[in-house]
């Protein structure tokens, strides 16, 4: 198994890429429209087949005739057969076995001379009453009749799909891929393209498939002809692509067209080694007909291949780092503060940065960067031991030196107070509760924080201290369960 999906292009809102959006709104009408009803259909003249007499008539010669035409298929359905569970997957073969299903219609099987006909006539007549009209197989591509009898289904079949997976697979591809064609080609082509795609697949798939029995669904060939039209339209420009190969995956950023080939021969491969079950076939129709179609567009001029993001400015951090150390030792403290702040830019989630700045800006405590600094501290992502006590010391310090005083907005006091409270810093987080409480009493996460410092206190046994918290839980959070267990302390 291999794909890539692009990770270079986002889409662009201020030229919506709607036509895309039209599409994936259309299959999922589709499918959860008069797909989901025909199914639903099906399943309850199933339950009305299993428990008549029809399984126990029909499914011994239905599987004798497949023993006769495909002993593969024959051969599982022998195993299957003696277990009624089974039953709606054989039936499912059966209805879809349309030679079997045509004797089956015409009394060729269950004959007039048969002691259990007019029964069986009875109850495949309430059962066939039952079934829904067709309305997925009428629309999907018949490898028997397609054709002679409904090209239009070339195009009908690319708006169905078997499952919910299968569904949301292809609209999840189907966006990766068309948003940045649609961008390019405009929607008009676009779509012309894309349903020529879909033709394109289809065509392929009839002459591989002709004769056999099934059908083929689904909007991976159009889809298919989506990357084929993305990589013939960036060509040899360097696309940052996520990839997967059987169980190993990586980044890698390489020309857009060598993209084409490996998926060429990824659906060759498939083809030939994974057998029946998805048309591999549909996919390299798209994937050919995509890259006829956009180089065509392109040697008539009719579109321009886009520009990808230029690449980024060297990252100067290390310059950085390098020059506040050095304007540091020379004691030059502001200059050295605004080379910590540039790096701290480049790398707003480096605790040793943030630390090297906050260490720094605290011998002028009446400085903007102190404080900045100190902001930038508290607001990092807490996700283990060394950062909460980075975070800890830090406020301890910031609140004794800030000049005039400290500058903690409610949501810091918040954050740090559940943090606090976390590792077992009662004391601090109890006291960022009662700011918050006095300064911000209507704060949306003052009842979680309040709730955490009880919660905390509970468990190491301060149980005193927990419960003066509990008048404002009342107020705030009276159905919460620490609220609750603090009621029966």
């Amino acid at each position: 198994m291999f794909y890539a999906i692009p990770l270079e292009n986002k889409p662009s809102w201020r030229n919506p890429p709607w036509m895309t959006v039209l599409l994936i709104l259309l299959n999922m009408l589709v499918f959860w429209g008069p797909q989901r009803s025909e199914e639903k259909g099906q399943e309850r003249a199933a339950q009305y087949y299993v428990k008549s007499v029809l399984p126990e008539l029909e499914l011994p010669p239905f599987v004798e005739w497949l023993e006769k035409t495909d002993p593969k298929r024959g051969k599982v359905a022998r195993r299957m057969l003696p277990h009624e569970e089974t039953y709606p997957q054989l039936l499912e073969g059966l209805q879809n076995d349309k030679k079997f299903l045509q004797k089956l219609q015409a009394d060729a099987v269950i004959t007039p001379a048969n002691p259990h006909y007019a029964e069986w006539k009875r109850d495949r007549q309430q059962y066939e009453a039952m079934l829904p009209a067709p309305f997925t197989t009428r629309w999907s591509q018949d490898y028997i009749e397609s054709v002679a009898s409904k090209p239009w289904t070339w195009v009908t079949a690319a708006f169905l799909h078997g499952s919910t997976g299968h569904l949301l697979g292809n609209m999840l591809f189907l966006f990766l891929f068309g948003f940045s064609v649609e961008l390019v080609l405009g929607r008009g082509t676009y779509l012309a393209f894309y349903l020529l795609g879909a033709v394109g697949a289809s065509a392929l798939a009839g002459w591989a498939y002709a004769g056999q029995p099934g059908y083929g669904l689904g909007a991976s060939g159009a889809i298919s002809a989506l990357m084929g039209m993305y990589a013939v339209m960036y060509r040899l420009k360097r696309i940052r692509f996520f990839y997967q190969l059987f169980f190993y995956f990586n980044y890698v950023t390489a020309p857009a067209l060598l993209l084409l080939p490996a998926w060429i021969v990824n659906e060759l491969m498939q083809h030939w080694l994974s057998g029946k079950g998805i048309a591999y076939m549909a996919h390299l129709g798209g994937l050919l007909t995509g890259a006829a179609l956009m180089a065509g567009a392109l040697l008539l001029r009719r579109v321009k291949t886009p520009e990808t993001a230029s690449a980024p400015e060297p990252d100067r951090f290390d310059e950085h780092v390098a020059a506040a150390q050095k304007y540091g030792a020379a004691m030059k403290f502001d200059r050295a503060c605004a080379e910590w702040r540039a790096a701290a830019a480049l790398r707003p989630g480096d605790a040793d940065t943030l630390r090297a700045w906050f260490n720094t800006a605290r011998l002028q405590p009446a400085s903007d960067d102190f404080h900045h600094a100190a902001r930038r501290i508290f607001r990092l992502p807490a996700t283990d031991a060394a950062t909460l006590a980075l975070q800890h010391a830090s406020y301890k310090t910031y609140l004794d030196q800030a000049k005039p005083g400290v500058r903690l907005k409610p949501d810091d006091m918040a954050r740090l107070a559940r943090r606090f409270a976390r590792i077992r810093e009662f004391g601090d987080a109890d006291k960022l509760c009662r700011i918050l409480l006095k300064t911000a009493p209507d704060h949306p996460a003052l009842a979680d924080t309040l709730s955490a410092c009880a919660n905390g206190l509970l468990h190491a046994g301060e149980r005193e201290r927990a419960v003066s918290l509990l008048p404002d839980l009342l107020r705030l959070a009276p159905n919460d369960m620490v609220t609750r267990a603090l009621q029966r302390a």
